[in-house]
């Protein structure tokens, strides 16, 4: 089998890297060989996996060495649950330099040293909020062939999820990055499966998988364990077996997404009754994010 790079990309808080832990679990589990790649600077993208509350990320172990030319691979690569091999890029202090370094500088140095060598997937976990020259590095730069978008049934989550939407279009017809599909995570919000169904088809995608909501997730975090792990035999891990299996499956499936304008988002949501015409709060909210 190629190997398949896939990224998860969401508004920070939705359940992003949750959802893609417990689904790279579920593909260890089918015998998938992983590598996990952390691109977020709160570097938390493989903490269920390790079992850990913070792995050491290239950039701080750069930092400490000097330079990262001066790393080896086992330095900054550690194994988890199911042999998953894990790797976080970090970022640098709040407010000094970009955060989108990290992922430049974390991705070049795994390549050039091997870290991809003799795995099925590798999966970048991508700060979905603002898609800057770093974050974007995987779309970009044709590292990520396939990108999945959680989100939810808020506004502020479909937002984003148009947002990244409009990186992938920029770069796909340059290289093969395409949209694998949606994944909600569900928030319980009204109409919600419905909602998001309705804008994977006006993405031009599909709702791979609604992810319902469930206790039992927030346990297993609790403990720094993915749910497969924490209670292999419940509904929720087999939920996330399912997904597992759908993006197996799904391989030459991604689209070319076609993203909607602001008002288009607005209109949607008022067809499903889920905003008024007069709430100003979070259509304002949306605007001044753009």
């Amino acid at each position: 089998m190629s190997l398949r790079q896939i990224a998860f990309y969401g508004k920070g808080g939705i359940g992003k890297s949750t959802t893609s832990q417990n689904t790279l679990a579920a593909l260890a589990e089918m015998g998938q060989k992983i590598l996990i790649v952390g691109c977020d600077p709160k570097a938390d993208s493989t903490r269920l996996i390790l079992h850990a509350k913070a792995q050491d990320t290239v950039l701080s172990l750069a930092a400490e060495a000097g330079s990262v030319e001066d790393l080896e691979l086992e330095d900054v690569l550690r194994v988890g649950y199911r042999d998953i091999r894990c790797v976080e890029s970090g970022g640098p202090e709040p407010g000094v330099g970009c955060a989108g370094r990290g992922v430049i500088t974390a991705i070049n140095f795994l390549e050039e040293n091997g870290a991809y060598d003799g795995v099925d997937y590798v999966s970048y976990d991508v700060l979905g909020d603002v898609v800057c020259g770093g974050f974007a590095m995987p779309i970009r730069e044709n590292k990520a062939q396939e990108i999945y978008i959680v989100m939810s049934g808020e506004m502020m989550a479909m937002y984003a999820a148009n947002n990244i939407s409009k990186g992938i279009l920029k770069y796909a017809n340059t290289g093969g990055v395409r949209l694998g599909g949606l994944v909600c995570n569900e928030r319980q919000t009204d109409k919600e499966w419905e909602l998001a169904d309705a804008l994977a088809k006006r993405l031009g995608t599909s709702l791979i998988h609604f992810v319902p909501r469930d206790n039992v997730v927030q346990h297993a975090e609790l403990r720094r364990m993915t749910v497969l792990e924490y209670d292999p035999e419940c509904k929720q891990a087999e939920e996330y077996r399912q997904l597992a299996r759908k993006v197996h499956a799904n391989k030459g499936n991604g689209s070319i997404p076609t993203p909607i304008s602001m008002e288009e988002l607005e209109d949607l949501l008022l067809e499903f009754g889920i905003m008024q015409k007069d709430d100003e709060s979070i259509v304002g909210k949306a605007k001044a994010v753009a």
